[in-house]
């Protein structure tokens, strides 16, 4: 059998209700953390220009929309070791097509939830997308018109020869590379809809009968088309043995992943010593080497990305206004004079040490320097990861510090049951479905 042909059986196959109990948790507290992704997309600026974009758009298009509407808040979830973060580009894949009539049944809206989550993982993986990442190959891009297409797939009911197709065709899809894009509103929104668009349109050609290439991944096309090198027993091996579910982070805060472990580690020390803002001399922040020039990026005006990506600028608010940490806006960050003070007393270091630790881990270790006194902490596992879970009263305090100054307080905790009761019948599935179509525009 194929590649793709493996791919495909699993897809229309698996059963997520056959997962074990702790896995089966881990994926609805998942489908709640994306789900108060979409919320705070869809209630600034940024979320809302970008589902307004164009007219009379098709069904695949505007979830593509509401899917970069999540990724663009940066508080999505992440799989460290692919370097992609899944739920952003499934989720809305899932909910959406169930809320246009595609099923009704929540045990498949959470097998195909599944079935994209961990495809776009392996995929990733099989790609080496933490390496590929810093040579300008934004991994979550290029995996994600298949983790769409296998969703739908499985939401239209495709057999394994169509989802064949639907799979291949989405490959085909496949471009991964972004320029640097600057300012905003951010054209990576846009290319990042229009794959995850790509690959929903791709299941819909398939289940129309258009034929792709089920043999494609079984010859060196990636790395004749991409200059990718792709491992497919990273695709195959043990699929359907249990899920990715077990390996995936959930941030706590609003930042690129690979600031999490510093701001945790500055927090621990600055919280235990008691030290002042003032009285910080200077703040060495040490990292793997892959990841210290996108760290050391300098805030610009105008520029929410930048906010989430230097971690000089997330280390000052975590100790001058720690609740901005939890801001998904961001759009004319209001930088104070104390702020750019302190951001100005970290430096960005590499170590080769921590090499070893990564991608299964993104760690950081800290020095903080106050008075004669130097402090130092190392994190490996930040809060979030699999070693260090969010528990679901963790998600819904996460919750509610994005969203209560957006939404209120009340209604975070109407969608937080709508998101609590999803997977325990249909008619709850429908519900959480229908009312996320609206929130999207799809209703």
């Amino acid at each position: 059998m194929s590649v793709i042909g493996e791919l495909a059986t699993f897809v229309t196959s698996i059963k997520a209700s056959a997962l074990p109990a702790a896995e089966q948790e881990r994926l609805r507290l998942h489908l709640t953390d994306t789900v108060l992704a979409a919320l705070a997309g869809s209630s600034i600026p940024e979320g809302k220009a970008l589902q307004r974009l164009g007219e009379a758009r098709s069904l695949a298009e505007r979830i593509g929309r509401c899917a970069a509407t999540i990724r663009l808040t940066e508080i999505d979830d992440i799989h460290l070791q692919s370097c992609v973060t899944p739920s952003a580009g499934v989720v809305p894949v899932a909910l959406l097509l169930a809320a246009q009539g595609a099923t009704a049944d929540s045990g498949e809206i959470a097998s195909a939830i599944w079935a994209g989550t961990e495809i776009a993982a392996r995929l990733g993986m099989a790609v080496s997308g933490p390496k590929i990442l810093y040579r300008g190959i934004w991994p979550t891009y290029l995996v994600s018109p298949v983790a769409a297409a296998a969703t739908a797939a499985r939401l239209f009911g495709l057999d394994a020869q169509r989802t064949s197709h639907a799979l291949s065709l989405a490959a085909m899809l496949t471009a991964g590379g972004v320029g640097h894009i600057h300012g905003a509103p951010s054209g990576r929104w846009f290319l990042y809809g229009q794959a995850i668009a790509g690959g929903v349109a791709a299941a819909e050609a398939a289940r129309a009968d258009y034929h792709g290439d089920p043999g494609l991944l079984d010859r060196d096309w990636l790395s004749e088309t991409h200059g990718i090198a792709l491992d497919t027993s990273r695709l195959t091996d043990k699929l359907g043995q249990g899920s990715v579910y077990s390996e995936l982070s959930i941030k706590p805060f609003c930042s690129a992943k690979q600031g999490v472990a510093a701001v945790q580690a500055f927090s621990s020390i600055v919280q235990a010593e008691q030290i002042r803002a003032d009285a910080i001399s200077r703040v060495r922040v040490y990292v793997p080497p892959a990841y210290v020039g996108m760290l050391s990026t300098k805030v610009e005006p105008g520029s929410r990305q930048s906010t989430f990506v230097s971690v000089a600028h997330q280390i000052a608010l975590c100790t001058l206004a720690p609740m901005q940490l939890f801001d998904v806006d961001r759009s004319a960050p209001a930088i104070d004079a104390a702020v750019a003070q302190l951001s100005a007393k970290v430096e960005v270091v590499p170590d080769k040490e921590l090499e070893a630790f990564y991608p299964l881990h993104w760690p950081a270790d800290v020095e903080v320097q106050s008075g004669s006194k130097t402090f130092r902490n190392r994190v490996i596992a930040a809060a979030g990861d699999p070693e260090n879970p969010l528990l679901p009263s963790d998600i819904e305090e996460k919750g509610h510090r994005v969203l209560d100054a957006l939404l209120g307080a009340e209604r975070v905790d109407e969608w937080l049951l709508l998101c609590r009761d999803a997977f325990t019948g249909s008619a709850e599935c429908g519900r959480l479905a229908a009312a996320f179509a609206k929130l999207c525009g799809n209703g």
